[in-house]
């Protein structure tokens, strides 16, 4: 896979894609792998599979707007004779799976409005409502304390809990669909168990609205014209929490430690709105949560960044690297401002919804303000350089942030 013609094309040693460096220095190493590989670097997943590594903004741009030729049909793998059923990535690089990420042409613009159109009908009224008064019952049960983990107590609470709520599922089962999300989204060893737990979770929330339908998320699928089946629903409410749960919490996380540990930002914690949403915006570029995105499969042979492309072979998403890449970032200390031109979202036909990004994006920045307004004081517990993230080179979090502030009283109030 990795052999080429001619000096541009010569063999280089492949990239893991794991290891300690995506969790300590990611920047560095997407610079290293620009430099030693170009933009099209070749790399090796578990157990030795081979695929490459998109990191340049105008091939991401090529491969995500030209979706015949680089198509999300996993089918077209060929790898997929050396892939274990037990391999600990198969949640991320589905095998037959009928979720919308692996449908194409005409049957993923149908999947794409039906979920467009179910999650547009949420009120931002309502939806801000939920944010609020999750985020004020989760900063109660820490608030008197003078001291917490804002990514554990509340940034990896906080999505699922709304997400949920706008979905049909009982409050109560947050926590779990926490967990097995986690765990999937890990790609680690308990990544299929929790695959599992979601989808046991899934299947039941439908029939529950397919028996007795309601106003939320999954009755507005069940009812959409189409003749969606039971099973791609479930694949697509199994998408939709993913992506909607972890990268909203890591953007929580990583736009709090960005606005406590960097004096741009600082105005944000006395009152400066726009603030945020500058921090916010400045994660999306320099801090993604979702730095790589698997895949897109070669549908011929084909050239991309003076690399040789065969047919069938796997493109990773390297949406972190192209957001860095220094030909569209000539000035890469510069502050982005409004500069939403990023792949955070992705690009093309399987871009994430713009509905999706509204809620997603609404979810944040309640969950930044409320905050901010309860414990206007809170600063960082521990030396900045000390914060750690999860050894993930799929999605970029904290694995903590510890806080201090003045002890305050809960509001209390009815819990929803």
């Amino acid at each position: 896979m990795f052999t080429g013609v001619g000096t541009v094309n010569a063999p280089t040693a492949p990239v893991p894609l794991g290891g300690p460096r995506f969790q300590t220095e990611p920047a560095r190493l997407y610079r290293e792998m620009r430099r030693e590989h170009g933009a099209v670097t070749p790399v090796v997943l578990d157990g030795d599979v081979p695929a490459w590594l998109v990191l340049g903004y105008r091939e991401l741009h090529q491969v995500t707007g030209d979706p015949v030729l680089f198509s999300r049909d996993s089918g077209l793998w060929n790898q997929w004779h050396r892939i274990p059923d037990d391999w600990p990535l198969l949640p991320m690089i589905g095998r037959g799976q009928p979720s919308i990420l692996y449908t194409v042409g005409e049957r993923h613009r149908e999947r794409a409005a039906m979920i467009s159109g179910a999650l547009d009908a949420v009120s931002p009224f309502e939806l801000r409502g939920y944010a609020e008064r999750f985020a004020d019952e989760l900063i109660d049960a820490f608030c008197a304390r003078g001291e917490a983990d804002v990514v554990a107590d509340y940034a990896m609470l906080l999505p699922v809990r709304v997400l949920a709520r706008l979905y049909g599922f009982p409050d109560e089962e947050g926590p779990g669909l926490v967990t097995a999300l986690n765990d999937m989204i890990d790609g680690r060893e308990r990544a299929i168990a929790g695959q599992t737990r979601l989808a046991t979770s899934m299947a039941r929330l439908l029939a529950e609205r397919r028996a007795e339908p309601a106003d939320d998320v999954v009755s507005r699928m069940l009812a959409a014209p189409g003749g969606f089946s039971d099973e791609e629903i479930a694949q697509d409410l199994m998408v939709m929490m993913a992506a909607g749960h972890q990268p909203t919490a890591d953007w929580i996380g990583n736009s709090l430690r960005l606005m406590l540990t960097d004096d741009r930002f600082a105005a944000s914690l006395f009152g400066g709105r726009n603030s945020v949403a500058d921090a916010m915006n400045e994660v999306l570029w320099e801090d993604t949560p979702t730095q790589n995105v698997a895949g897109r499969w070669a549908a011929r042979d084909t050239q991309l960044g003076g690399r040789r492309i065969r047919a069938g072979d796997l493109l990773l998403l390297g949406l972190q690297g192209a957001n860095s890449d220094p030909q569209v970032r000539t000035d890469g200390s510069a502050l982005t401002g409004g500069n939403s031109a990023h792949f955070s979202f992705g690009h093309g036909e399987h871009r994430c919804p713009f509905p999706a990004q509204e809620v997603a994006e609404v979810i944040a920045r309640t969950a930044i303000e409320v905050v901010l307004d309860r414990l206007p004081d809170i600063d960082l517990a521990v030396p900045a350089g000390s914060l750690t993230r999860r050894p993930s080179p799929w999605l970029r979090g904290l694995t903590e942030l510890p806080v201090r502030f003045a002890p305050t009283p809960a509001l209390g109030g009815t819990p929803v």
